[in-house]
């Protein structure tokens, strides 16, 4: 950057598959980007100059210290290995050092163990003795010091087995904590004045650098996508503004941001610092490079400097937001010159941000549990409305507003049984379908979201994005069966936003200077497997738009464990119908038992009297015909009609009721064999009759074939029954055949019938026809329904008046019980 304010926008061209998650790695070499992650920014080899720092044996002597100590001893690094730490700090420091290792437990994060005055050659003393009060900011005077005295602040912490003695000199005298509640008083006391996230984090930006004096502070948060948008801020008038910018998550590596979750504090001086590496490189009692993850005087990586320098930042300040164990943010501070913040200063900031992220944590719970709060009363009324009705697919569309208010979504669909029902703004089916597929091949989870569905679906390269996009970039769904494809859908439009960021933020790979990689410890982003190649930051923080398109607003987490519960709440609903079910078809199993055991009694003691009265009339025809007028004649004859009739319904009715009783014996049996039996039966029985008969090839099926050819006979008879009225009857039985099963049809050119009467075919007593026209019991059909559907069949009828019928019935090709290997039945 060339000056602090110079600002100018640059639009970026748009790819239809680019995304905001991708945009800051589309240009980088695997191996390159690899070799950024893998940096070891924690075993740096070298500390910042503007402190020291020494690594202590139990004896609290010297084994390894940064190569500057020199300063503070006037002798040469190496004359202080071995040596007891008391040379450097003097007997007060080295008292204050032994005294914390036996009274307090010295752990991974740094312990501020005290202050001492220092006068090279004269040893020190504790700062406590020294006079004067304690002043904080630039140009800070301390009172009645002698003359070259300096005080230094000294941190302790053990990590990884090493014991690490951190040594700041500093212009403060006095109590190091004393002003650390003053300088955080006036956030913690406008912290009731923040009703919103906005009013705490802008509260924060001012506080910090109000603390500090950077010349500009910056408080953003990660999104899902680990990108850092720019919430609030506070800065000089000469600085730019970064408000409402996004910073690219590759600005951060993955390790980076693990070390920003262990050490919540991170100070860069000076940018243009020179490194002061250890002494010796490896650590004499490990045999490894020190790790320096908790230290503060830690050295970063070449590249962060880098990118300080590109920005226009001589320095800079990072604070951690941590928010329920994760990385919430960064309160990011930047000076435009070199600046020392000391211990005081660092320590305010940071129990400034851990006040700040319990806030953050407080509202954020808040807003989720309210948020989570009208979603359930939005399910409870949801689940109410659904809970009235039978159907399940039109019980879930049946409130369509509160469906889609549920989800906050566009569109909605239910895909239940082959069928697709849609509310609102959705795709096509064929597109819904394709989703469905999807979804059921690539996630075995009971809820499925994304915000990009357009891109998790392939289309022909070089095609445009799909037209369905614009309504269907963010899709929902929960699975409701684990076997079929049953879902509900909810599906969000597409949101274009145009994202400012700080800057390009696509990195460059370019050449790297070994030389000068192996001058420097600390550059490490340039190994070997790179390829020679490392990454460079950019070099400009000019304002770079970017257009996102094909992505809808993302699925809030209490709207995913909302769909749990929405599944839940479905699932017992379908339990419960099934029960009801399953309870009522156990109810009509046992009344059916009893309805056939009925009708078996009472045709079976219907029989004999029926045949008695037959009898009894055909004697008293034969005996006293003579005696009787015609009209006693007529009315005898009618009996034994009715009679007659009445025994052949009692047949009839007693057949219907063994079906339903009786087992199967399922066994190949040809169809062309029944057919052809029951023909010749049938032009015995209606001789004269001229019949044409038209059989095409026909199927071997199995099944039970004393049942089937009795379908069989019901549907030929009737075939020739109701064409009597033509002067030459046509009958024509024929077969197709599915992928699960054959189709046999049987056609009449008889009277036909009315298709708005089809439903009564196959009832039991129902006739379409006068009874003085077509003789018959009306329980033909229903003894071929049963026998067929007992079979695990289908049967249907197409007719129209005057001009015929057809009858159908279908055989499964798998039968549900298999057939024992025979020859075909005739």
């Amino acid at each position: 950057m060339k000056s602090l304010t110079g600002q100018a926008d640059t639009v970026a061209a748009h790819t239809p598959r680019a995304s905001i998650a991708s945009i800051a790695y589309n240009t980088l070499p695997v191996p390159a980007l690899d070799a950024c992650d893998q940096e070891p920014i924690r075993v740096p080899g070298a500390i910042q100059p503007h402190g020291y720092l020494v690594a202590l044996d139990a004896d609290l002597r010297v084994v390894q210290t940064s190569a500057n100590v020199g300063e503070l001893t006037g002798e040469a690094a190496e004359a202080l290995l071995g040596r007891h730490v008391e040379t450097l700090i003097g007997a007060a420091g080295a008292r204050v050092v032994a005294e914390v290792l036996e009274t307090v437990a010295v752990e991974d994060k740094p312990l501020y163990i005290g202050r001492v005055a220092w006068t090279r050659g004269n040893g020190t003393r504790l700062a406590a003795d020294a006079d004067g009060d304690m002043t904080f900011g630039e140009g800070a005077q301390a009172a009645q010091r002698p003359r070259g005295e300096r005080m230094l602040d000294m941190l302790l912490h053990s990590h990884a087995g090493v014991l690490l003695l951190e040594i700041e000199p500093t212009a403060h005298v006095g109590n190091v904590f004393s002003p650390i509640y003053a300088l955080v008083r006036t956030f913690v006391q406008r912290l009731e004045d923040a009703d919103t996230l906005q009013q705490l984090l802008d509260l924060a930006a001012r506080e910090v650098r109000r603390i500090t004096g950077y010349g500009r502070v910056l408080v953003y948060r990660f999104d899902e996508d680990g990108h850092g948008q720019v919430l609030a801020e506070d800065r000089d008038p000469e600085y730019a503004s970064y408000l409402d910018h996004f910073f690219p998550a590759a600005d951060i590596p993955k390790q980076a941001r693990e070390l920003y979750l262990l050490n919540h504090i991170r100070l860069i001086a000076d940018a243009a610092y020179v490194p002061a590496p250890l002494i010796p490189a490896h650590h004499p009692e490990t045999g490894a490079p020190t790790d320096l993850s908790y230290a503060a005087l830690r050295s970063v990586s070449p590249v962060h400097l880098e990118y300080m320098r590109n920005m226009g930042t001589a320095s800079s300040m990072s604070i951690s937001i941590v928010v329920r164990g994760k990385l919430w943010g960064l309160i990011s501070c930047h000076h435009a010159s070199a600046r020392q913040v000391g211990f005081e200063a660092r320590a305010a900031c940071e129990h400034l941000c851990e006040v700040l992220s319990l806030q953050v944590a407080a509202k954020e719970e808040s807003a989720e549990a309210g948020y989570r709060l009208g979603l359930r009363k939005m399910l409870v009324e949801l689940i109410s409305a659904m809970s009235d009705r039978d159907d399940f697919t039109t019980s879930i569309v049946s409130s369509p507003v509160a469906l889609l208010r549920f989800m906050s979504a566009h569109g909605a669909a239910v895909v239940y049984a082959g069928r697709i029902v849609t509310v609102g703004v959705t795709p096509d089916t064929a597109v819904i379908q394709r989703i469905v597929d999807y979804i059921a091949t690539s996630s075995s989870r009971d809820v499925f979201h994304t915000d990009t569905m357009s891109e998790l679906l392939s289309w022909e390269e070089g095609d445009d994005v799909p037209d369905w996009a614009a309504s269907a970039s963010g899709v929902l769904a929960v699975q409701i069966s684990k076997i079929h494809r049953h879902f509900v859908l909810w599906f969000r439009p597409e949101v274009v936003r145009t994202i400012a960021w700080a800057g390009d933020p696509r990195k460059v790979v370019v050449a790297a200077d070994t030389d000068a990689a192996a001058d420097t410890a600390a550059n490490a982003c340039t190994p070997a497997s790179a390829g020679n190649l490392r990454v460079s930051p950019r070099e400009s923080f000019e304002t770079w738009r970017q257009t996102v398109r094909h992505r809808s607003r993302r699925w809030h987490d209490s709207e995913i464990n909302i769909a749990l519960d929405f599944r839940t709440s479905i699932l017992g609903i379908v339990l419960r119908r099934a029960e009801e079910m399953a309870q009522l078809a156990a109810e009509l199993g046992r009344v059916n038992k009893e309805l056939e055991a009925f009708s078996y009694s009472v045709s079976h003691d219907l029989r004999a009297p029926l045949r008695h009265i037959v009898g009894y009339g055909d004697l008293l025809r034969e005996q006293e015909i003579d005696r009787l007028s015609e009209r006693g004649a007529r009315f005898l004859q009618n009996i034994v009609d009715s009679a007659k009739l009445a025994g052949t319904l009692v047949d009839d009715l007693l057949s219907f009721s063994q079906m339903g009783r009786a087992a199967l014996r399922p066994a190949p049996v040809s169809v062309r064999a029944m057919v052809d039996a029951v023909i010749r039966e049938l032009e015995a029985e209606n001789p004269g009759r001229a019949i044409t008969w038209q059989i095409g090839p026909l199927p071997t099926v199995t099944g039970d074939a004393a049942f089937l050819i009795l379908a069989v006979r019901n549907l030929l008879s009737n075939a020739v029954k109701y064409s009597k009225t033509r002067a030459q009857a046509t009958i024509a039985i024929e077969a197709r055949e599915t992928a699960r099963e054959h189709i046999v049809s049987i056609r009449d050119n008889g009277v036909g019938f009315n298709m708005r009467y089809v439903g009564k075919l196959f009832g039991v007593f129902q006739r379409l026809h006068r009874a003085d026209e077509f003789e018959g019991t009306g329980i033909g059909l229903a003894n071929v329904r049963r026998i067929i559907e007992r079979h695990d069949g289908r049967t249907w009828a197409e007719g129209e008046p005057d001009k015929g019928a057809t009858f159908f019935f279908s055989m499964p090709k798998v039968p549900a019980v298999s057939a024992p290997s025979a020859r075909p039945l005739a």
